[in-house]
């Protein structure tokens, strides 16, 4: 036998090569940059040794004062012993389920969802990839925020869709530019998406911002997509407004999940609701789309579903409430400690969701290029991490997260300015 024949050696050419695009995908990856970010901390071992300080992601679970409810564990402990929920689940998802997410999400409406009207996904990051594959067609764009969460980018990029930004105004408390809106929009744009509470500014959108977003996107013949995975995470003046309130006016697809409501991103139970009372998306055919792809991917896991009927109801409002008061305690932290550090700048404080957006003024520190060397650096010094800016279409900011125990985030807050003094020009 020649070398190589028959045992997987050297071919004279193989048939495959990699997908570039999904090569090109890392930078608009949340988790590859804070990969990225993280890859060169050496953490302390030992009694009494510093450990990191995690202010880069939207998972507070690990901390002990962000523990779900009780009552959420028992309902899948009792799904999990009752044996009923071991099998394959129809692929739209377990009706007793649907049918109570959407009594739950009809709370907050003028009008009553039904079980047709969800669709259960492994959490909200497949409802965005189910969304952005059923929207994709030769030539298509979609409408998305800036700063925002780049995983939009990354499925409409992978589906071949163009992606075009919009900006969201600082000074404004983040709310859409909806003239910027209106000029990126044409005969190919069929969605915007808006994120509420926002991720990663901390903002909420009033009523009435929401009207004219409706108003404008009804106009412009284009649909939208309402990632409203944070939604009632908010402890500022503004309340949580669904975007579903103004179905009427125009159709919009609802994401969410129980992910950050009950703090459990790892049981990835989440949903695509249409908030549609005049058939829009029935007779456009993207409910057919929708169960078409749910047909040929994968389901949440079949014993969550079934214990969300249970989930649901048997929360207590008490337990909400606590996670709101412990968040309003971190973003007071958060916002105070900010104002000390003198090359960071916040535009508002946060009203919702996990996140604030800070300004990092480079021409204060030596010897820092840019916000992902910041980052990069600041995690092997201090053993802090924070999501550069660039990871959220913001070169230049920060996202930071308050969603862990305030002690520690109190810790980490401090290392960051010691990190900020030490590097600062007029210590040099």
């Amino acid at each position: 036998m020649e070398n190589g024949a028959g045992s997987g050696g050297p071919a004279a050419a193989w048939n495959f090569v990699p997908n570039d695009t999904l090569l090109g995908l890392t930078a608009l990856s949340v988790r590859g940059v804070l990969g990225m970010v993280k890859a060169g901390i050496v953490e302390d071992e030992g009694a009494g040794a510093r450990r990191v300080v995690p202010l880069g992601h939207g998972d507070p679970s690990a901390f002990p004062c962000f523990r779900t409810a009780p009552e959420a564990v028992d309902a899948v402990a009792g799904v999990l012993r009752s044996g009923e929920h071991n099998s394959y689940a129809s692929c739209v998802g377990l009706e007793p389920a649907r049918r109570s997410i959407a009594q739950y999400l009809s709370r907050d409406l003028p009008y009553e969802l039904s079980a047709n009207d969800v669709y259960l996904t492994s959490g909200c990051t497949q409802a965005i990839e189910i969304i952005c594959s059923v929207l994709a067609r030769p030539g298509a764009n979609i409408l998305l925020p800036r700063p925002g969460y780049m995983f939009y980018e990354a499925r409409s990029v992978f589906n071949g869709m163009e992606a075009r930004y919009f900006n969201l105004l600082p000074d404004k408390g983040w709310e859409v530019d909806l003239d910027d809106l209106q000029a990126l929009a044409d005969k190919n744009t069929v969605a915007m998406v808006i994120v509420n509470p926002g991720n990663p500014c901390g903002n909420v959108y009033t009523y009435e911002h929401l009207a004219k977003i409706a108003e404008t996107t009804r106009k412009l013949g284009i649909f939208v997509i309402a990632d409203e995975v944070y939604a009632h995470l908010t402890f500022g003046e503004k309340k949580f407004v669904p975007m579903g309130v103004f179905g009427s006016v125009v159709p919009v697809l609802t994401l969410g999940s129980i992910s950050k409501r009950w703090v459990v991103p790892g049981w990835r139970l989440g949903w695509i609701v249409t908030n549609d009372p005049n058939g829009v998306f029935q007779r456009m055919k993207v409910v057919d789309s929708i169960k078409s792809y749910l047909d040929i991917s994968s389901d949440p896991t079949t014993f969550v579903q079934g214990a969300i009927p249970q989930l649901i109801e048997n929360t207590k409002e008490e337990f909400f409430d606590k996670t709101i008061e412990i968040l309003r305690e971190t973003v007071d932290i958060c916002w105070e400690k900010l104002k000390g550090i003198s090359c960071i700048t916040c535009p508002s404080k946060p009203e919702g969701s996990m996140f604030v957006m800070v300004k990092l003024d480079l021409s204060c520190l030596q010897d820092i290029k840019d916000d992902m060397d910041f980052c990069c650096r600041l995690a092997k010094e201090e053993l802090v991490v924070v999501l550069p800016g660039c990871a959220v279409g913001y070169k230049n900011w920060l996202r930071i997260t308050f969603a862990i125990g305030p002690s520690s985030l109190e810790d980490g807050l401090d290392r960051l300015k010691s990190f900020c003094l030490r590097h600062s020009k007029s210590q040099k």
